[in-house]
């Protein structure tokens, strides 16, 4: 299932629960809240930074490949690697750490894989759950 939203710009949760309305996500409510909970992150940002006021398009689409649940967004605003910013020292309390990057520390910490990567022109950000 892939779906194309333009312009994106208040679409949060619409591309949300579309993605959660997939046919290819699992049963099991203890896998859906780390799935719901890291796509709404890795969307909120593309949302946010990906395009000035918003006004661009991403395409969002689920599949299965085997055991695996794949979750890939796609879009060409800036090109911003959220993988290349260092992992928040989660030691520190909330007033000591800097601002931005937990979002995609929880993806990577609740998913099995988190890939990007840059190719023609688009940001291609790839996260992978083991559903079985």
């Amino acid at each position: 299932m892939i779906i194309r939203f333009n312009p994106i710009a208040g679409k949060c949760g619409e591309i949300i629960e579309k993605l959660m309305s997939s046919p290819d996500m699992p049963k099991d409510d203890s896998l859906l809240f780390k799935i719901r909970l890291s796509i709404e992150e890795a969307v909120e940002n593309i949302v946010r930074y990906a395009y000035e006021n918003g006004d661009g398009w991403m395409e969002a689409g689920t599949m299965l490949n085997g055991a695996n649940l794949i979750i890939t967004l796609r879009d060409a605003g800036k090109p911003f690697n959220p993988l290349a910013k260092e992992d928040p020292d989660i030691t520190l309390s909330a007033e000591e750490r800097k601002i931005g990057g937990l979002g995609i520390f929880l993806c990577k910490k609740l998913m099995d894989s988190v890939r990007y990567e840059y190719k023609d022109g688009c940001n291609i950000f790839t996260m992978t759950k083991v559903i079985s």
